[in-house]
């Protein structure tokens, strides 16, 4: 099985970047063969954990204590809010995603990732586009 994932974005079906525009796409036909719902989870870029690190030294460096005791306040509440503000970047930037298995018309099977903004369920007739450094599948 070959498995290919569309890891830039966009990872839609039917959505494509300006760089995709006026490109050539080989399409393969194929058979839909399993469909399983997964989560796409972009890697942190760090704004989460900066931003929460600042606020949070800010706030508790200048609410708690003086002198010493405002520095290690300072840095333990940039280290809690800095952990918290990358949790909440992973939280709000994952996706809901279908994992896509095709069976194409010419035997060869075909796993595809991409954005659940199009339903599939096995069975259904797909057309498979590859090109550009990404795969798609399309009614």
């Amino acid at each position: 099985m070959l498995a290919l994932s569309a890891c830039e974005a966009p990872t839609s079906g039917s959505t494509f970047s300006p760089a995709q525009a006026q490109q050539v796409f080989v399409v393969e036909l194929g058979v839909v063969e399993t469909v399983r719902p997964i989560t796409i989870q972009p890697g942190p870029t760090g704004i989460g954990a900066i931003t929460g690190a600042a606020l949070g030294g800010i706030a508790a460096g200048s609410n708690i204590g003086r002198g010493t005791g405002a520095v290690a306040a300072g840095i333990g509440g940039a280290v809690l809010a800095g952990a918290a503000g990358n949790a909440v970047e992973q939280r709000i930037t994952q996706r809901q995603a279908l994992e896509i298995v095709v069976r194409l018309d010419s035997g060869q099977l075909m796993s595809v990732v991409q954005d659940a903004d199009q339903q599939f369920v096995p069975g259904d007739r797909v057309r498979v586009l590859v090109g550009n450094n990404s795969v798609r599948v399309t009614r």
